[in-house]
């Protein structure tokens, strides 16, 4: 008599088990993500899927996506793609893993365009990396056009792909390859409305977790001694881009606010506010052009 063959249930059970004994915290939930990636039962489909049994090609998928986060590998990377904001991203390693506290830093520009008179405008996402908060800008604000720039070539093919995705919003977006402002078309100078980045603004020397500092950008992450060089040089040609009255947003560590304004004032430019994250850190500093 053949024994029957285990169903998704037992699968995931037991990829719980082995990741939690790898010492990962939420191996419950991680295991759910893997198994309705290789599933396809996603959602409210999860629990219908858990009876059934899984193709030898599912499993085969499920088996290389286990190996690949117990040798330390960031979920979202093995997965390849990841949520921000409604938006279902793919991610790689060219590109920043999409945090909650940058989803703070979209919010903020949607708002800051919505009160426009009339709502809309032009956004302008610097190192976009993935095109996370760009295209969410994009697709949240109906009016907005958004301008999105990388000067990696990997991390741009991402954004680019991810925009393909959009939707009826992604012919409201441009992308451009360069450092910073350099890659915008001169005429868009003093026509920014609101400026959107979260910069490289990790210190040299801070330690990191090693699925941070292992696997993710390091051009992305890493800003000098201070983590502020990126900082200094976008302040210092914002507000030559800006708009009258137009808005720099920028993500930051807590500790380097006081730092960052100082720099935005002497460049010109007049600090606003400072906003908390949804942990209620200070994340992003809000300034304006004069």
């Amino acid at each position: 008599m053949t024994a029957p063959r285990a169903v998704w249930g037992d699968v995931a059970k037991d990829a719980a088990r082995r990741l939690g004994d790898a010492g990962i915290s939420d191996a419950r939930e991680q295991a759910r993500r893997l198994v309705e990636q290789a599933s396809g039962y996603e959602g409210g489909e999860y629990f219908v899927g858990l009876t059934k049994v899984p193709a030898q090609r599912q499993m085969a998928y499920l088996d290389s996506m286990l190996a690949r986060r117990l040798a330390g590998e960031p979920l979202q990377y093995v997965l390849g793609r990841w949520g921000f904001r409604g938006l279902d991203l793919m991610v790689t390693p060219a590109v920043l893993i999409p945090r909650p506290e940058t989803e703070t830093l979209a919010g903020l520009a949607v708002a800051e365009l919505a009160r426009r008179n009339p709502p809309g405008g032009l956004a302008v996402d610097l190192g976009t990396g993935s095109g996370a908060v760009g295209l969410a800008v994009a697709a949240e604000c109906e009016t907005a056009r958004v301008e999105l720039t990388d000067v990696s070539v990997e991390a741009l093919a991402v954004a680019q792909a991810n925009l393909a995705g959009l939707g009826r919003a992604a012919v409201r977006v441009s992308a451009h390859l360069g450092s910073w402002f350099e890659a915008l078309p001169e005429s868009l100078i003093g026509t920014v409305d609101v400026v959107v980045c979260n910069p490289p603004y990790v210190c040299d020397h801070e330690e990191l977790p090693s699925e941070v500092a292992e696997w993710e950008p390091t051009m992305a992450l890493r800003g000098g001694p201070d983590g502020l060089d990126a900082v200094r040089r976008i302040l210092a040609d914002a507000p030559r881009w800006l708009s009258p009255g137009g808005s720099m947003l920028l993500e930051l560590a807590p500790d380097q606010m006081d730092a960052a304004a100082a720099i935005a004032r002497a460049g010109g430019l007049a600090v606003e506010a400072v906003h908390p994250d949804l942990a209620g850190r200070d994340r992003v500093l809000q300034c304006r052009g004069r």
